[in-house]
């Protein structure tokens, strides 16, 4: 494993970090432009519903498979070449998280923590686990784990706490207890994907939403 990072799977990476902008979306787009929390839902889905047409596309018209592999075929994993992308399953991810920041506010604020550590956790799980990654865990590693569980402890400890309106949402500055387990359990369903018999389902769909009821259930 060590050693096995590539320029590909960094540049990779880098786009799959743009993809914040969705958690920023859900949360900041009612506060500062008066949209409706329904209408960010719709939002979301319609990108959901746009990258899977895209999907189709790809699986089926061999003239669109084709422009597809020679622009992103770098970036895409072996798997991806017959399956859903990552980018896809992000969408998902971002469109449950945006459904639930419907419930109240304080599930809002606790989706946008969730779904934006998450992008920003396993893109550094995979980056650091490709890189230094020795300590093989099913198809990642335990340094990747660690990556992320550092990014996410940083990154919920001193930049959450700064960005507008975090603090009022959440109803208190958040403890360091909100932040290991915040951390944690990002880490944790990051590094154990949900088996079921041969069925292994993708942690970008639903991990963001399992962190954020986690969470929710904690901090009320």
């Amino acid at each position: 494993m060590i050693g096995q990072l590539s320029k590909e799977e960094v540049n990779r990476k880098l786009l799959h970090i743009i993809a914040v902008v969705l958690p920023v979306l859900i949360f900041y787009g009612p506060i500062y432009y008066d949209l409706s929390r329904l209408f960010m839902v719709g939002l979301i889905f319609f990108l959901f519903i746009f990258s899977l047409m895209i999907e189709f596309f790809r699986f089926k018209i061999k003239s669109f498979s084709a422009w597809f592999t020679s622009a992103f075929g770098s970036m895409m994993r072996v798997d991806e070449k017959k399956q859903l992308t990552g980018a896809t399953y992000v969408l998902g991810g971002s469109a449950i998280c945006s459904l639930l920041s419907t419930y109240s506010e304080d599930i809002a604020v606790t989706a946008f923590i969730s779904l934006t550590l998450f992008i920003l956790g396993d893109a550094v799980a995979a980056i650091v686990g490709k890189a230094i990654g020795r300590i093989r865990v099913g198809d990642k590693t335990l340094e990747g784990a660690l990556g992320c569980f550092v990014c996410c402890a940083i990154v919920a400890g001193l930049v959450f706490p700064q960005l507008p309106c975090f603090v009022k949402y959440w109803g208190s500055d958040i403890s360091t207890p909100e932040i290991i387990i915040l951390a944690a359990t990002v880490s944790i369903l990051e590094l154990f994907p949900i088996k079921y018999d041969r069925l292994i389902l993708n942690d970008n769909l639903y991990v963001p939403a399992v962190t954020t009821v986690i969470m929710y259930l904690v901090h009320s």
